[in-house]
């Protein structure tokens, strides 16, 4: 779980700031930020859901984004191998020490995994891990956006010559 999250957040990072000149081999365009149809907020959610969708092996596309270069190309299909086998690799890993496990009997010590505290428990770990993760993303990208709508600033495109409300 935490290499894929890795993975996206170090490749939106480094494409976000990386500086490639305009017309060079990397990026043609020029930095990386120069293939966003959308700067700021929406940009950002652009840029995560690119690396996230290339990374989780999904296929789908934010459509604000060009990343057809180079650059993209490279980080987009290492994104893609990282986010297959360093995920398979280690759960396969586990799988294989589970395995070789005895069974041990339940004693005293054991907590049941079909009571409420077990429940309880994997849910709030889920929720947890998932806040942590996913969380600087989303108050970065589209809670911010949301609030600059609601305080009455206009989000723009670059595609549309026309005010595109929230």
């Amino acid at each position: 779980i935490l290499a894929t999250a890795f993975f996206i957040l170090v490749f939106s990072g480094i494409s976000a700031v990386i500086p490639f000149s305009k017309g060079g081999y990397w990026n043609p365009p020029g930095p990386a930020t120069a293939n966003l149809n959308n700067g700021g907020a929406h940009g950002l959610s652009e840029l995560l859901y690119a690396f996230t969708s290339q990374t989780e092996n999904n296929g789908s596309a934010f459509a604000g984004i060009t990343v057809n270069t180079p650059w993209y190309d490279l980080t987009g299909g290492l994104c893609m191998l990282f986010g297959r086998f360093l995920f398979i690799i280690p759960a396969l890993a586990i799988a294989g020490s589970l395995a070789a496990k005895k069974a041990v009997p339940t004693s005293a010590g054991t907590l049941p995994t079909h009571g409420p505290l077990f429940v309880g428990l994997l849910v709030g770990t889920v929720i947890v891990v998932g806040a942590l993760t996913f969380f600087p993303a989303l108050s970065l990208g589209p809670i911010v956006e949301h609030f600059l709508m609601l305080d009455g600033k206009v989000v723009m495109t670059a595609l549309s010559p026309l005010p595109v409300w929230g």
